[in-house]
Formats: C-alpha cells, sequence, structure tokens
C-alpha cells in the first residue's frame, strides 16, 4: 500500500499540482497586500478618505453600546456586523487574480501558435503540361499521360 501512495504522489501531475497549489497561495498573499496597500488607499483618497475596510453594517450590538467608529471597536465590543467593506476588498482582489490569470493564460496560448508544428512537405505537384494534380514520385500524369 505504502508503495502505490509512493507511486501516486510522485506522479508528474500530482507534483505540478502542489507546487501550482502553493505558488497560488503566495500569490493570493500579494494581490491581498496590493489591493490593502496600494489600490484601495488612493481609491479612498479619492472618494474623500473611506477606508473600504471600515464599512459595516451593525446587526447586533455588542457588549459596550454603539456607535462603533471602527470595525476593530465593533469586533471587541462583540457586536455582530455585516463586513460589506471587506466584502468588497476581496471582490477586487479576485478580480485582479482573474485578470492576471487571464493574462498568464493569453500569453500561454500566444507561446503556443508561435511555436506550432511547421507546414507538412506537399505530397502533390502539378503536372506541367495539363496542370492537374499529381503525386510527387509520379513518373506519368494519370489524367493527360504526359512522361514527367
Amino acid at each position: 500500500m505504502f508503495k502505490e501512495f509512493k507511486e501516486f504522489a510522485m506522479k508528474g501531475n500530482v507534483v505540478d499540482m502542489a507546487v501550482g497549489i502553493i505558488i497560488g497561495g503566495a500569490f493570493g498573499t500579494i494581490v491581498k497586500s496590493l489591493v490593502d496597500h496600494i489600490i484601495m488607499p488612493p481609491v479612498g483618497l479619492l472618494l474623500g478618505g473611506v477606508d473600504f475596510s471600515s464599512f459595516f453594517l451593525l446587526l447586533k450590538d455588542g457588549k459596550t453600546p454603539p456607535p462603533y467608529p471602527s470595525l476593530a471597536e465593533a469586533q471587541a465590543a462583540g457586536a455582530v456586523s455585516l463586513n460589506y467593506g471587506l466584502f468588497i476588498n476581496s471582490v477586487i482582489s479576485f478580480l485582479i487574480v482573474a485578470f492576471a490569470l487571464f493574462l498568464l493564460i493569453k500569453g500561454m496560448n500566444q507561446l503556443r501558435r508561435e511555436q506550432a508544428a511547421p507546414e507538412a512537405e506537399p505530397t502533390t505537384k502539378d503536372c506541367p503540361f495539363c496542370h492537374t494534380a499529381i503525386p510527387i514520385p509520379a513518373t506519368r500524369c494519370p489524367h493527360c499521360t504526359s512522361q514527367l
């Protein structure tokens, strides 16, 4: 049983998939940082200094009475909230990842097209007398019977 598991785990596809998942997780962390620290601050500034991650809808008060100036304070008080600002950040992160994957797949497809197999050598030639397509090794035209 151990031998079968070893054969399964060492197959090329399984190892490739594991590497892809690990790289994908690291890429997700980079994209989250890009959204949280690079993209959202200027967007918030354009919208008047708004931080999307602090947008929430209070569903139930916590131990201390509202208002809660930030999501962190609401969570510290034990309030139940609908965190739609964090959802907006997640949607933007997803769109960036999807666009990056689109560009990656588009580039790979372009490379595949460029590396396509060269055109096959012709298998026919034209008869110089009647201009009918005939096999290259033919010594007589089957249509006009001319000697080639």
